[in-house]
Order: C-alpha cells, then structure tokens, then sequence
C-alpha cells in the first residue's frame, strides 16, 4: 500500500464527484443539442530525458481528456508524472501542479505544463484559463503499530523492507520524499559482484589489471596486514588459474582487495567480507523480484569485469537506478504487509527505559504528527551529501562544488541515531566524481569510461588513466585548466548504450563527424585532439597505455560521428556515516549495539574506507539491506 497525500486522495476523490456530475451534465447537453463539438490540440516540451508530448480534448470549455507521452523520462521520477498527471488535470479541469521534489521531476514537470499549455491553445482556448491552484488541506494525525519500521525508501529501505515482510514481518516505510528512490534511483553504473554465472559468459582478457593490483598493493600497502594478506591469498589463486585456467578470473579475494586499496586501507576488514561474500547471492536474489543484471563490464578500480549492469530488449545498456527502483517499488507494492509513507519525514527515534528503539515520530506533508511504533526500526536514510553546510564542516575544501545527490539527502537519519549516542565513522571521508556534467550537475556514468571512453583536457590531451579510482581521476581533472574535461565516445559506443542516447536527448553532447569536426565543436586545438585520438586508438590495439598505464582497453574509438560532454568534478557519495557492525546493529559511542536499531546503506559508514568504488554502493544497499531487513524482522 502506498499512501501519497491525503490531499491528493481526497483531491481525486472529490474529482470523481465532479466527473460524475459532469458527465450527467454533459450527457443532457448533448440530448438538448445533439452534438457537442470536441477540439484536440498538442504540445511539445523538452523534458529531462527527452521530449513531452501532451494531447488534450477539449469539449465546450471543459478538458474531458489528456494523453501524454515520455518514454525518455526517469522512471520512478519523471515517469510518474506522465503516468499521473493526465487524471488530475482532468479531475481539476486545467493545470494543476502537484509534485515537488527530485530535480529531475521539476524538469519534467516544467516540460508538462509548457506541453499542456501549449496543447490548449492549438485546441482554442487560453492556457491562461485553465491555470488551478492546488491547495493543500491539513492530514490528520496518526498512528500506526508495526512489526518493523524502515526510515527512507531507497535502495537499501525496500529491500530491507521486502526480506522484512517476507519473513513475516508488518512493516511501514517512510520515505521524506514524494517518490521513492533517494541516491539509489540516480545511479548510473551497476553492481559489483564476484564469482557469478554471468561473469562466466565473458573471456578474460584482464591479466594486466590483476598484475597492476598485485604490484600496486605489495609497492604502496605492504605495511596493512590486511591488504597483503589478501593480495597473498589472490596470488596463490592467480597462479592456479593460469596454470588451469577455468571459467572466468575473480574472487571475493580480489574483490574485497580492489575495495580495500580503492578505500586507502581504512575500510572496516570485516565489512568489506561482508559485502563480498554476499554479492554474488545478491544478484540472484535481486532476479528473484524481477532485477536482471546480466551485463558484466570493466568500473573504475576494478582489477577484472566485475559490475552487473541490466540491458533492454535490444540488449542495450540502461541506468541500474532507473531500470532498479521502480522494480523494488513494485516488489514492495505486491505486498500487502508493507505499508510506503511518501512526503513524511522522520524526526525521532523512539525508545523505551533501557534504550532500546520502539518506534518512529515523523511529520507528514502538511505538518500532521505521524507515529509509527515498532519492534525495531532501521535506518536507511541514504548519507549527507546534498547537504552542502555540513559537508563542508566535515571537508571545508568541497565549498563552492556541485553535488550529484537528490535533494532529500540530507544526513537526518545521522543525526537522529546520533541523538541517541550512536557512533559515527570515517565522516570526513567524502567522494568526489570526476564526470558530472558541467552545466546540470547531472552524473555521467563511470561505466562510458569502462567501455571505452576517454577524458582530454582543454588541449585536446589525455592526462589520466581514465578508469582510475574517482579520488585520482577527480584529482587529475581538477589539475587541467579549467578544472574540467571532455568525455568522449564514438558512434559505436552509442549504439550499444541507451545510457548515451539519454544524454544525446538531453542535450549534453556536442558532435563531430571527424575528430577535427568534433575538436572545432569543443573548441579545443584540432591538430592536438586528432593525434590524441589516434594515439589512443593505437593503444587500444596494442592492448598497452605507455601514458598513464591504463589496462581496460575495450574498443577504439574509430566510428563517427564522435561525441563529447563536458564534464567536472562534483560531490557524489559519504563514505561515512553510522558505525555498524556485519549483521547491521548500529553501535553507539561506547562500542555496544543499541537494541532494535538497525542502519544499512550511504546512512552507514566503514565499508568503503577513503573512496567508494564504482558499482559498490548497488552492492552495499542489497547485501547490507538484506541483512537489516532478516535482523530487524528476528528482532522483532
């Protein structure tokens, strides 16, 4: 069950009436009349994505019906709208507005209304006309008992919220947001898993990324015991695979080690154990609630393939955000034992006389009082990272960056189990992304550069290995003049990527039919920019990077027309938060669990250390959400 609004219920409930006493009205004019004459006009409005449609019928100055179109909106954001919307300019007879929230729904809300009014002019009547207020009337307070109560309806909180029910459980989700989703519905990349069925379907050709990693982690973490006991353990393994080799290299050894060495050795060792030895049974239990990852690719700081990415039916690659959470909403909605608060948003921690968690207060949309009282509560409020006054108390060089994160991200569930005593780790620990689009903050995927893709500088020049870990690209990027670069990509690389496409839409790619065509659009020094490419293609063949030492090579980038977006350095994701142990207890300062409280997800700190890798957080939310949702529900 989802409760929305109130508001927005009774708001549809009246318009039901007024439908109904419409119709009659309208049937005994068109006996008094014998016709009514229909008008139908449509509007076109970029949205964020790609373009609105909107087609509405007009009858004698009432709207009696409105179609509208938006394949390339978000889902689980801008989809909702499109999906929505319709009914309740109808029931409202004009525009109406009801939404607030995620960035990417203003877009599309913006590009919904300019359609509409565009579509009731071209049917002859003045948009103007049709302009509604929506008035917000006050929800009452309530009440509600629950087996387990789950703060925040990301990633990590419906699935938690799924293995809670599953076991049993009666569970409420409160989500601050109009939409479910968080951080999690904005990731682009995939999830990280080791040893699985579909890493089996590729050929390996990774030798030199196991190499590097061995090298990397004897020359610069030979003083961390447990970074050189795995690459030890990954050693051994990498010599009996070449002696044998069968099926496809990786380990959760070398998972875990790429994870450590990505996170500078300060992970917590058995989170990161944790993390790893539940990742492959992860992904079969996401395809259990219908999430297929089934495209393995080269990330950022991956030593072999080892991110899942889902594909459409033309097995071309989309976001895991988008393509996952709607998934989870609906695993979540099939349930009749979970209840989905939206635009309610917790305030406090419930406990009784020995501390232990009993419950949620919340406030709902309209500032009614909301109590959820529960057998154990987790916390899974997403990290801080659009939080911008308290990143910067935490790292007062991120001032002045723009931030990846959706706008409900703002470290409350931190802060709430901090009222209690709980422990915070690693919190001045915050990622920067090297490829966020300069102008919207919108995040490019890290999985363009794992098929391929390469950064120049404003000379037209490489300056890094591009599929470093964030922390060094991010660094490197910041150093080129400008503090910017270019991502490119090739024609080829869009056909396989309905990722691309998304940015094509929405205007983020400049192009060229030659590599000086596209050095002209960029600006940057033509002669330069064509060697570079060649230069880069050269190395793609050779399967070497003499420059920067780059080991995923892909495909060249030889097939016109050539793409670029410029792209900078934006906030992305708070690799610290709560102390958590592995089986999701929140620890409070004194190092004991506090009773019933539970965290999973960016709320948590401790597993990815200095930097979080690419394709991690999918695989930190569905490992340690499972974990909190069978916790919280033996609790409970």
């Amino acid at each position: 069950m989802v409760v929305r609004s109130a508001i927005l219920l009774k708001f549809k409930e009246d318009g039901q009436v007024k439908r109904r006493v419409l119709s009659m009205v309208m049937a005994l004019f068109m006996l008094l009349t014998a016709a009514a004459l229909a008008e139908t006009g449509t509007g076109t409005a970029q949205g964020y994505g790609g373009e609105v449609s909107v087609t509405v019928t007009v009858e004698d100055g009432v709207i009696t019906d409105v179609q509208a179109v938006g394949d390339s909106e978000t889902d689980g954001i801008g989809k909702n709208i499109i999906a929505e919307w319709p009914q309740a300019f109808v029931d409202a007879n004009g525009i109406v507005d009801t939404y607030t929230g995620a960035t990417f729904a203003s877009v599309t809300r913006g590009a919904f209304i300019e359609a509409t009014r565009a579509a009731l002019a071209e049917a002859g009547v003045e948009p103007d006309d049709y302009v509604r207020e929506y008035v917000e009337e006050s929800a009452e307070d309530a009440v509600l008992d629950a087996d387990v109560v789950i703060v925040g309806a990301g990633g990590a909180g419906m699935t938690a919220a799924i293995v809670a029910a599953d076991a049993g459980c009666n569970v409420v989700v409160i989500e601050s947001q109009p939409a479910v989703g968080g951080n999690s519905v904005k990731s682009t990349g995939g999830m990280n898993a080791a040893k699985t069925a579909d890493q089996d379907e590729n050929e390996f050709g990774e030798s030199a990324g196991v190499e590097k990693t061995l090298t990397n982690a004897a020359e610069n973490y030979a003083d961390n015991e447990t970074i050189t006991a795995l690459a030890a353990t990954v050693k051994e393994q990498w010599d009996a695979w070449q002696a044998d080799p069968q099926g496809y290299f990786d380990s959760t050894e070398l998972f875990a080690l790429d994870t450590m060495v990505g996170g500078k050795g300060l992970n917590d060792p058995a989170l990161v154990d944790t993390l790893v030895g539940n990742s492959a049974d992860a992904i079969e239990w996401l395809r259990t609630v219908g999430i297929d990852l089934t495209n393995v690719a080269s990330f950022g700081g991956a030593s072999v393939k080892r991110i899942h990415r889902p594909v459409d039916g033309e097995g071309k690659v989309l976001s895991v955000g988008a393509y996952t959470v709607p998934l989870l909403e609906e695993a979540c909605a099939s349930r009749d034992n979970i209840t989905l608060m939206l635009d309610t948003t917790a305030t406090n921690i419930l406990t009784d006389e020995n501390g232990a968690a009993i419950g949620i207060e919340a406030v709902g949309k309209t500032g009614n009082a909301v109590t959820v009282n529960a057998g154990a509560v987790v916390l899974a409020t997403g990290g801080f990272g659009a939080n911008l006054d308290m990143v910067v108390s935490y790292k007062p060089e991120l001032e002045g960056f723009m931030t990846t994160n959706a706008s409900g991200i703002q470290g409350q569930g931190i802060k709430m189990a901090e009222a209690l005593g709980a422990a915070t780790v690693d919190m001045e620990q915050i990622q920067i992304h090297p490829t966020v689009q300069a102008d919207t903050a919108s995040l490019i995927t890290e999985g363009l550069r794992g098929d391929g893709a390469i950064l120049v500088n404003a000379n037209g020049e490489r300056f890094i290995d591009e599929v470093g870990t964030r922390d060094v690209v991010s660094a490197a990027e910041i150093a080129q003049p400008g503090s910017f670069s270019w991502l490119i990509v090739d024609q080829k690389m869009v056909d396989a990527s309905s990722v691309i496409q998304g940015y094509i839409n929405r205007g983020f790619m400049l192009s060229g039919d030659s590599y000086e065509a596209l050095a002209e659009a960029l600006g940057i020094p033509a002669d330069a920019f064509a060697a570079t490419m060649e230069t880069w293609n050269g190395y793609v063949a050779e399967k070497n990077d003499p420059d920067f030492g780059r080991t995923s090579f892909a495909n060249p980038l030889d097939t016109a027309p050539y793409y670029a977006v410029k792209v900078t350095a934006g906030i992305h994701h708070t690799m610290g938060g709560l102390k958590i142990d592995t089986e999701t207890h929140v620890i409070d300062t004194e190092g004991e669990i506090i009773p019933g409280l539970f965290a999973a997800g960016e709320v948590t700190g401790g597993v990815h250390g200095a930097n979080r890798l690419g394709g991690n957080a999918v695989a930190d939310f569905v490992v340690f959400g499972r974990i909190a949702g069978e916790q919280a529900a033996a609790y409970a």
